[in-house]
């Protein structure tokens, strides 16, 4: 069963314009064992969500009419979660976050909360979790669990899986990634070059220049141009990243951070 609540405190989003993003509640709030408080803990999702939002805030500052915004979905399948289902909403309300529904639903359901949404990308701390929606089509993401809090939204992509589709990965799990690059795209020439809120960077692990140069065509082709690329020529991709701590990687099918 799945279960979709509104959030009256923020304005609903143009369902036909804006970019879908479910989060994982327990990426977003500390939920352990009721522990008398009135409102969760802030989870590793929440530079994530904050970063969206200074993104959206810049949109509409621009145009207050601008209907290419982020719009955040809470998704939860824990049933001791759905049982504290006000605690969450008034922990949302808490913190300010801006949220625009509350979904509710069984394991069993997930994959049909996802889609029922039409979530175009789903972020989790739960490799599992990430695969499976991965494998049905939505594109997936591990969150980063050490990004410090920053306004702006840094997003990376795989140039590897751009040019060398995963073995693995779904044609329906590529177009969701190819769908996603041109909207992010789209809202990335929003703003100009400097004193952007949205950052796009590419990491290329394999190849030389002529590899990198391949995929920052095939991203272009895509609608996607990047502030950052880094042409690692085989060496090994984890000191860049953590150095860049990106939000999350996108790649054409599920990957993590930290591979």
């Amino acid at each position: 069963m799945v279960s979709t609540v509104q959030n009256t405190d923020v304005k609903q989003k143009d369902a036909d314009c804006a970019v879908v993003v479910a989060v994982t509640c327990r990426a977003v709030f500390e939920c352990g064992a009721d522990d008398g408080e009135d409102v969760y803990g802030m989870g590793v999702a929440f530079p994530l969500l904050q970063a969206m939002q200074a993104v959206n805030g810049r949109l509409l500052e621009e145009n207050p009419a601008e209907s290419l915004l982020f719009d955040v979905i809470l998704i939860t399948t824990d049933s001791q979660h759905q049982q504290q289902s006000s605690r969450i909403i008034s922990s949302t309300r808490h913190y300010g976050l801006e949220v625009g529904r509350f979904c509710f639903s069984s394991e069993e359901d997930f994959i049909e909360s996802l889609l029922k949404n039409n979530v175009q990308l789903f972020l989790s701390t739960d490799r599992n979790k990430a695969h499976e929606a991965s494998q049905k089509g939505v594109l997936s993401a591990l969150l980063d669990q050490q990004v410090a809090p920053s306004e702006q939204l840094r997003v990376m992509f795989c140039g590897d899986a751009v040019i060398r589709p995963d073995a693995e990965s779904t044609s329906a799990s590529r177009q969701a990634a190819q769908s996603f690059s041109a909207q992010l795209g789209e809202m990335r020439r929003r703003f100009g070059m400097l004193d952007s809120p949205l950052s796009i960077v590419m990491v290329m692990s394999l190849g030389g220049r002529e590899s990198c140069g391949g995929a920052l065509q095939t991203l272009r082709s895509r609608g996607l141009c990047v502030d950052e690329a880094y042409c690692l020529a085989g060496a090994p991709r984890s000191p860049i990243v953590s150095l860049l701590r990106s939000h999350f990687l996108v790649s054409d099918g599920f990957s993590g951070l930290e591979d």
